[in-house]
């Protein structure tokens, strides 16, 4: 792509490219950067620690709640338990007070205690050329070296389960952000909209111990920007396998419905997380389903593993298209209109 890059994640080609510049040079670096996968993973050892980070740049409102969540997220795809929690905060000049910090520093608080997470440091400054707050987080968490959770074992046949639905994130921070746009939209709609920031909620993590403690799980992924879409397509790449989408399976909130159809979304390719793709085989995979269900975790069969060179599709019997992923989130959309 030629010229100024819009808002939001580097295309897939491009990040493509930039990924090759780092080799895996350390043989204790088991997962290290490469497309579809979020958190690295190193040996120590007896153990595995799996470390990723994020930042938070679209939300204002709960940024701190939003910034653990989606790292902890990254953390237990891999079958890892999240533990500790760094963040670097920075504020807007000429807009922050003490009170700014502090709001964010008590969702910080409040999501970690809700996880179990320590907050171990970081950094806090306030940082010219910002017209909001901004918080970097980084996750650190461990796993047993039997208990890891890799994408390359992803096998033809498997099936792949989608926990709760499309967009819960993407909906949530819509209607809080953005209610001005949304306005002729069921106030009681925008606050259950508003309200999937926390229940069901933007984390997988219990999602993810479920799935793991009922069945041999192949591979997990959290979609987050570039939505299910873009998630979908993540798997497959970093499984190294081809993927038929069943479209009508995923599901979609009304909620999620209600405001894509107001701003004119694609709620598949809308901000994901709170959502969880599990990937087993086809026995493993009704365990699994059967375990969520029994924990009150809505989930449904959405894919099949296919052969590679299948490549990756979505649609209906006779009627599949390539799926690609989103070179734009549909937030980024609403957030910094442009080309």
């Amino acid at each position: 792509m030629d010229g100024p890059l819009p808002a939001g994640k580097l295309p897939a080609s491009a990040l493509e490219r930039l990924l090759a510049r780092f080799p895996r040079t350390d043989p204790a670096v088991l997962i290290g950067p490469r497309i579809g996968e979020d958190a690295a993973v190193v040996d120590v050892g007896d153990r595995y620690l799996v470390i990723t980070t994020d930042p938070i740049t679209f939300a204002t409102d709960r940024i701190g709640w939003y910034a653990v969540h989606v790292n902890a997220n990254d953390v237990a795809t891999l079958g890892a338990r999240p533990r500790w929690f760094f963040a670097t905060l920075l504020l807007p000049e000429g807009r922050a007070d003490a009170g700014m910090a502090e709001a964010i520093a008590t969702d910080i608080a409040q999501a970690c205690a809700v996880l179990g997470v320590t907050v171990c440091g970081g950094h806090t400054e306030i940082t010219t050329g910002l017209d909001r707050p901004i918080v970097v987080g980084q996750m650190i968490g461990e796993v047993a070296r039997d208990g890891l959770v890799r994408k390359d074992r992803l096998a033809p046949g498997d099936r792949v389960l989608l926990t709760h639905g499309a967009a819960i994130e993407g909906t949530a921070l819509l209607a809080r952000e953005r209610r001005e746009a949304l306005a002729g939209l069921d106030e009681a709609l925008l606050a259950r909209a508003a309200r999937l920031l926390v229940d069901p909620g933007i984390s997988v993590v219990e999602a993810a111990r479920v799935a793991t403690s009922a069945g041999r799980v192949r591979a997990m992924h959290d979609p987050t920007e570039g939505g299910i879409a873009s998630g979908l397509w993540e798997l497959a790449r970093a499984g190294g396998q081809g993927l038929r989408v069943a479209e009508d399976a995923i599901p979609i909130l009304p909620e999620t419905r209600g405001v894509c159809a107001a701003l004119r979304l694609d709620p598949l390719r809308l901000l994901a997380s709170g959502a969880l793709l599990i990937a087993a085989s086809p026995g493993e995979a009704r365990k699994i389903a059967e375990a969520l269900a029994a924990c009150h975790i809505p989930v449904a069969d959405v894919a099949e593993v296919v052969p590679a060179e299948e490549g990756i599709r979505i649609g209906g019997p006779g009627d599949y298209r390539a799926l690609e992923p989103a070179e734009r989130d549909e937030v980024a959309r609403v957030f910094a209109p442009g080309p």
